[in-house]
């Protein structure tokens, strides 16, 4: 299958810049993929669309305000983004501008509030960096870090909080888990009153969901890892709405990356795991686990692209995509969303 046959037009005036105000009033683009229709509501109808005994999966992973801005001792300014903590102090991090950044360079951040040194220029070139502070690393990040907002995002963010779900537990993201930002507490309470399951999974997004696909036989293209784990209340919850002949449905490609990589061949059943995926989906793939997916609008020739794709079908999801072009839907992060049932 060729990257190519993922690609469609996207007028840059699409691209969402910010979040809409009321999480929950963005536009909702409806897939049916029996009846290969399409609809177009307002998020907050996806209550409409759920039964008693569905049980909703989503990613309580929380974003660590992973940007910060810092000077060299010599006065000389640079930018570090964390992408995981190695142990104690010491993060693996994406400098920039790399070829000034030596190991036994320091930093200051925030006039020495927080100072980093180069350890290590470690493979692909990100750097091992020792951090030392006083304090609590964690609310020293709240106060001095950023957001890291994807490549295509070019407005500040005015709330950090916005790029974060409202139920972001567990720090260790680079990213958001895009498709939960249009819930609201009030929405969530209202699916429960009505029966819906909630359970969570908790993948920590890397940089690396921006990696785009370099290779036109897409077989080829080497897929990065994220750490993941579930517990087993929620394991619980999944294999109850299974047994019960309801349906599973992910709270974006996240969650359901890690549904379909801990679930049985046979069965569909999951259970509680710790551990890494790597796992590609694109279309040929058989699910096991997820019956449905609520998601964002993905970027051309993506590997999310491809993953939406193998649930839908290539052609009814470029067929759903050109309409959403064509009915001026946002795209992205801070953009509209897709319920495929």
């Amino acid at each position: 299958m060729k990257l190519s046959e993922f690609n469609y037009e996207l007028p840059e005036k699409l691209i969402a810049q910010v979040p809409i105000e009321n999480r929950d009033e963005s536009r909702l683009m409806v897939l049916n993929r029996s009846k290969q229709t399409i609809e177009h509501k307002i998020f907050k109808d996806i209550i409409n669309y759920l039964e008693p005994g569905d049980c909703l999966v989503r990613n309580n992973t929380k974003v660590i305000p992973a940007r910060l801005y810092g000077k060299k001792e010599t006065g000389a300014n640079v930018e570090f983004l964390l992408l995981n903590r190695i142990e104690g102090d010491i993060w693996e991090c994406i400098v920039r501008p790399g070829n000034k950044l030596h190991i036994g360079t320091k930093v200051n951040f925030n006039e020495g509030e927080l100072k980093a040194e180069v350890l290590e220029v470690m493979p692909g070139g990100t750097r091992k960096v020792k951090f030392t502070y006083q304090g609590i690393f964690n609310e020293i990040l709240d106060r001095i870090g950023l957001m890291p907002l994807p490549p295509y995002i070019h407005e500040d963010l005015k709330q950090n909080d916005r790029y974060q779900t409202v139920y972001a537990k567990y720090e260790g993201s680079a990213a958001a888990p895009t498709a939960g930002l249009h819930f609201t507490e009030e929405l969530l309470k209202q699916l429960e009153e009505k029966g819906v399951i909630i359970a969570n999974v908790t993948l920590h997004v890397g940089i690396g969901t921006f990696r785009p696909v370099k290779v036109e036989n897409i077989e080829e293209h080497e897929m990065h890892s994220e750490h993941f784990y579930i517990k087993q209340e929620d394991v619980d919850k999944i294999n109850t709405a299974k047994k019960n002949g309801k349906r599973v449905i992910a709270i974006g490609t996240t969650s359901c990356r890690v549904l379909e990589t801990i679930s049985s061949e046979e069965t569909g059943l999951v259970k509680a795991t710790e551990g890494d995926t790597s796992i590609f989906i694109y279309p040929g793939y058989k699910f096991k686990c997820i019956d449905g997916l609520i998601t964002n609008f993905h970027l051309p020739e993506s590997t999310l692209l491809m993953l939406v794709s193998a649930l839908a079908g290539k052609d009814f999801i470029m067929k759903a995509y050109n309409e959403a072009v064509k009915q001026e839907y946002k795209f992205f992060s801070f953009g509209d969303a897709m319920f495929i049932n």
